[in-house]
């Protein structure tokens, strides 16, 4: 009996810990600034990319950006990569990008994930910076951001195709 309990509660945490989201805590040491806020220009940052080189907020000025932060053990993450991946095969030739944020784990894990999935679409191994500016606390999280660089949407939780491509294309109009 013990034994199921304990398998029970370790099925709800891990479930809990892919899906949910807390909001940010006024003891949160962020700046106000810094966190993304609906409405509001996106934060700066500057990340590594996978396979190399670095992303910045500032370099996607102009594009219509998807954040999709996610991690290699999330089946959420896993199940919605091939979307992803199909939404910037067909929208990169009107200025979207995709840019995988890789929480909390290294660009070897990164790279395999791409590797798993056939992804083009560039991936960033977060240092906790933009964690903490999306107040990430579960996975995965979808931001949409316009091309002047303002935060349109942000879903908490696993979204159908079908909503991903309805956040695109308001971005792209």
């Amino acid at each position: 009996m013990k034994r199921n309990t304990v398998l029970t509660i370790v099925g709800a945490v891990a479930v809990t810990a892919c899906a949910s989201h807390a909001p940010a805590s006024s003891s949160q040491s962020s700046a106000a600034s810094t966190v993304a806020r609906v409405g509001q220009l996106a934060p700066s940052w500057t990340e590594p990319a996978v396979p190399d080189g670095t992303v910045s907020m500032a370099a996607l000025r102009g594009k219509a950006v998807y954040l999709n932060f996610f991690a290699t053990w999330c089946p959420p993450c896993n199940e919605e990569a091939p979307t992803l991946e199909s939404l910037q095969r067909q929208y990169a030739s009107r200025g979207f990008v995709v840019v995988g944020v890789d929480v909390l784990e290294n660009a070897r894990k990164a790279e395999e994930f791409r590797s798993r999935h056939h992804l083009s679409y560039t991936a960033i191994v977060d240092d906790g910076t933009l964690r903490n500016q999306y107040n990430i606390n579960g996975l995965p999280v979808h931001v949409f951001i316009d091309r002047s660089g303002v935060v349109r949407t942000i879903e908490v939780g696993e979204i159908s195709a079908s909503d991903m491509r309805a956040d695109v294309l308001k971005l792209l109009r």
